[in-house]
């Protein structure tokens, strides 16, 4: 497709440029077989040269000058034969050029030829971001804010233009594209040895799930991430491999459930898979009572599906019973009325809910409650960011933004793959456990949501630790986390889970020895993570904080301190 432009070029310029030759053909020749005088009455004639020369400099804009000498009134007769043909050819190759240009196929192709240069160029690992939507803005600039490369696909011109006006720290190719093809996948760095993976997040199952069959029926080895609002779907995805399925609703059911049954748990799950560097939020405790489901949709019989689970009774209100397939007892409406929300007996009730797919609704269901029973707790569905600050303004116990979920979701996948495994672990534990890691947390975040990361004891990955290893040295967990600027002190990081093949510890011991081949999940500021980045690529760092010794480092001065 590199190429396709020219062509396009050359093809539609065929007739202007065989006009435009065949004009000048003319002129040169009329020009030539007229004889003209010098002023002595000798004759001459116009060579090639001369008669294209004169006829290059003023055919474009019939421009005056009688060259190499003066003209006889037969030349001047002729010249003005010769002139006007290729001024009208140049009048019809512009005209073309200025169509062609004004061509969307033209148009589109430039920038798919542009798309791909650009895509080519990229040097670091990128990830493939299907869909710009409101999850796929989200993940395109936290993505950047890390350092990750990315190229975009979306089918909406002015969502790929809004991509190119933001202010991202990395530059993000974008082309206005259907993810579905796989040519179009291919143009985004499918085939890019730096090619991360493809997180496919437009708002079409159908499309995130051929995404995810066309990344894995090319690249097998490749990562993919989809976003799946349907059930049926998600577990299609999941049937031929795909690496994750992030579905927005069962997410959130999840973690209300969650909320409800284990609340200091609930805390350090949102802490961890929040948005790093957000305000740390302390999430109110879901009541266990009786709740007003206000849609039966795929998101409202999620939530029912969890709330069953651990026997939190509840009404459905839902305005389609029949089609949606509502269970008994469902009272009929939207529950943007008052009269709706009491017949689904709201003074008995201690939460509501409000999960249809229109903004509106939800707002106006939150704000009618509210007026019927102040102290409601209340969560709202948020379908579109561009409402986020009316839902702020509506003052929710626990919003519910499908957006956030997927991108937060998604972003610890990419980050901190151990993550799910420590949560899973760590719902096995008891509330005082929860407590403590909540606690430890706390202390170590600065107020801010914490960053999550892996870390790997290999050579590429904390050659400083290799390299103790080889002279004999043991380092441990706690002394890859400390602070080389306070002598003593921890930096604000903390050690969440230890991978070994052999075991799986959950919050290990600062004085655990390292192993090639470990991997460590830990959190805490971003000044924390990018300090330990420099230990682990320092061996003198690390050997400083481990026995508090500064040696040489480098060759002259490791030679020099031997020689000593």
């Amino acid at each position: 497709m590199g190429n396709a432009a020219f062509y396009m070029v050359l093809r539609r310029m065929r007739g202007p440029l065989l006009v435009l030759i065949g004009s000048y053909a003319l002129g040169i020749l009329v020009l030539m077989a007229i004889p003209g005088e010098h002023p002595d009455g000798e004759p001459w004639r116009m060579n090639f040269i001369d008669a294209l020369y004169f006829l290059t400099y003023t055919a474009p804009t019939i421009g005056f000058g009688e060259y190499p000498h003066e003209f006889n009134y037969a030349q001047r007769f002729g010249y003005m034969l010769a002139i006007y043909p290729p001024v009208i050819a140049w009048f019809y190759a512009i005209v073309t050029i200025v169509g062609l240009i004004q061509d969307p196929v033209f148009r589109r192709t430039v920038e798919a030829g542009r798309f791909r240069r650009r895509v080519r160029r990229l040097s670091d690992p990128f990830w493939i971001v299907c869909g710009y939507g409101d999850t796929g803005s989200l993940l395109v600039r936290s993505l950047t804010e890390r350092g990750w490369e990315a190229s975009v696909l979306d089918t909406d011109r002015e969502r790929i233009a809004e991509l190119e006006t933001r202010d991202l720290r990395l530059f993000v190719p974008g082309w206005q594209a259907d993810a579905n093809g796989t040519e179009n996948l291919r143009a985004a760095g499918l085939d890019h040895p730096q090619c991360a993976g493809v997180l496919a997040v437009t708002n079409d199952d159908h499309t995130n799930l051929q995404i995810a069959i066309t990344v894995k029926l090319l690249h097998p080895e490749q990562r993919v991430i989809c976003r799946a609002e349907n059930r049926a779907t998600a577990d299609n995805m999941a049937s031929f491999g795909t690496d994750h399925v992030v579905d927005p609703f069962s997410s959130f059911a999840d973690r209300l459930a969650l909320a409800i049954t284990k609340p200091e748990m609930h805390r350090v799950y949102e802490w961890l898979s929040g948005m790093p560097n957000t305000p740390l939020f302390e999430p109110p405790r879901p009541p266990s009572g009786r709740w007003l489901i206000c849609g039966y949709g795929r998101f409202g019989k999620a939530v029912c599906r969890r709330l069953d689970k651990v026997n939190v009774p509840y009404t459905v209100i839902e305005r389609t019973p029949e089609q949606t397939g509502a269970p008994e007892g469902t009272i009929y409406g939207k529950g943007t009325e008052a009269v709706t929300l009491r017949e689904a007996g709201i003074e008995r009730a201690e939460a509501v809910l409000a999960g249809t797919d229109d903004d509106a609704d939800n707002l106006s269901i939150v704000m009618t409650a509210r007026d019927i029973k102040p102290d409601l707790y209340l969560t709202a569905r948020e379908n579109q960011m561009a409402h986020r600050p009316l839902f702020k303004a509506a003052q929710l116990q626990m919003p519910v933004e499908p957006s956030y979920l997927i991108a937060t979701r998604m972003l610890s996948l990419i980050t901190a793959p151990l993550l799910p495994e420590f949560l899973r672990i760590a719902r096995g534990f008891d509330r005082s456990w929860h407590a403590a890691v909540a606690r430890r947390i706390r202390e170590v975040s600065a107020g801010r949501v914490p960053e999550i990361w892996t870390l790997t004891v290999s050579e590429d990955r904390s050659p400083a630790i290799i390299e103790l290893h080889r002279e004999g040295a043991e380092v441990c967990i706690g002394d890859i986390l400390a602070d080389p600027q306070q002598s003593g002190q921890g930096m604000n990081a903390v050690a969440l889970l230890l991978v070994r093949p052999e075991a799986v510890v959950p919050l290990p011991d600062s004085q655990v020895p390292l192993e090639a081949g470990d991997r460590l999940l830990c959190c805490g500021t971003s000044e924390a993570r990018a300090q330990l980045r420099w230990t682990l690529f320092h061996r003198n760092t690390l050997r400083f904080l481990i026995t508090g010794e500064q040696r040489p480092d480098g060759s002259i001065w490791r030679w020099l301190g031997e020689r000593r």
